[in-house]
């Protein structure tokens, strides 16, 4: 007779125990944050042998997403005591972004990956998402079958692009986040790159008026307002606005090292667009530099910038930059607004 082994999931009698899918309590967040990493840590170290010190590099997912969007994140509870699952999520306007999505390995199938969905989709429908969409690992039938199982199609990739730096001059120190806030940005020719964070209060809900104009330009309803107020409330980073004359010509969310999104030692961008109307090559080549001009006030030796490879021009800009695939995620969508891309326009996004 086969001996009874207890596993996650059983009680020592055998019996099933009881999985509960709950909204994200304040209590919960650091414990969110090792379940993910944890889980994310396996599956990296299933696919390459090697199992990271850090499954995201130092960046943070948890703390500002659930702040942005608290109904949005859930739970999965084992027997109202131990986290053993996650999942996070954010609307941008009419668009709806899942993700992470975590389940400790030893919890795997037993549906609470697709229960944690299901209240997140929920949490769409409730929220009237007209897009809902995801990214996930393109090598992984797993995580594809069970986004599948939801509706959503599996698109192109979104390629995530790095390019080192030429070492800061000697004698320069770098400067820290909040005093880089202070400086005036740089400024490409014809160009005024400015930080949201100098604006005056008053001056702020205007521009976010302004930038939500160029967002719906590139998909109806989509809004960043919660991403830039949150970057700019907690200071993970700022929002760069390139302005010619008196327009906003476009604007890049960026993250710095720290609590952010950002790994360590590097700028990330986690949203860019130029306005859909004033569209040319060259805004997008001058925003980049400025970019990495700020990545050198701020001591950073790389910059990070993501891109849905349907943007074709996009990433055909960011190639000849120098800029090189580091790694790359499958979009996945389903919704009424599946196929809005239009692959001349220049946005660099990131659905994680």
């Amino acid at each position: 007779m086969r001996a009874t082994v207890d596993r996650a999931g059983l009680d020592s009698q055998g019996r099933a125990s009881k999985i509960q899918i709950r909204r994200v309590k304040k209590g919960d967040l650091s414990r969110i944050r090792d379940v993910i990493e944890q889980t994310f840590a396996d599956f990296l170290e299933r696919q390459v042998g090697t199992r990271p010190r850090q499954a995201f590099g130092g960046a943070q997912y948890v703390h500002h997403r659930w702040l942005m969007e608290p109904w949005g994140c859930f739970v999965a509870e084992e027997d109202g005591t131990k986290i053993v699952g996650t999942a996070l999520a954010v609307n941008w306007g009419s668009v709806g972004i899942l993700g992470p999505v975590a389940v400790l390995t030893n919890y795997h199938n037993q549906t609470i990956g697709q229960q944690l969905i299901r209240a997140v989709e929920d949490f769409f429908e409730e929220n009237k998402v007209a897009l809902h969409g995801a990214v996930t690992y393109p090598t992984s039938p797993k995580h594809l079958f069970l986004y599948h199982r939801f509706g959503y199609k599996a698109k192109h990739l979104t390629a995530v692009m790095t390019r080192v730096l030429d070492r800061v001059a000697p004698g320069r120190p770098p400067v820290s986040v909040a005093a880089a806030a202070l400086r005036p940005a740089a400024r490409p020719s014809g160009f005024t790159v400015r930080r949201y964070s100098t604006l005056e209060e008053s001056r702020k809900k205007a521009t976010i008026g302004r930038l939500h104009r160029i967002t719906n330009g590139v998909c109806r309803g989509l809004d960043l307002a919660k991403e830039i107020e949150i970057v700019d409330g907690l200071a993970l980073g700022d929002t760069l606005l390139l302005e010619r004359g008196k327009d906003v010509v476009g604007f890049a969310v960026y993250h710095a090292p720290g609590v952010s999104e950002a790994p360590a030692g590097a700028l990330y961008v986690k949203f860019l667009a130029i306005d859909p109307q004033q569209k040319k090559v060259e805004y997008l080549e001058q925003f980049v530099g400025a970019i990495e001009e700020l990545a050198h006030e701020l001591g950073l030796a790389r910059v990070i910038l993501p891109v849905y490879l349907r943007y074709e021009t996009a990433y055909g800009t960011l190639v000849r930059l120098g800029y090189q695939i580091d790694f790359t995620m499958v979009r996945m969508q389903r919704g009424k607004q599946e196929d809005y891309e239009d692959p001349t326009h220049l946005v660099l996004d990131d659905w994680r």
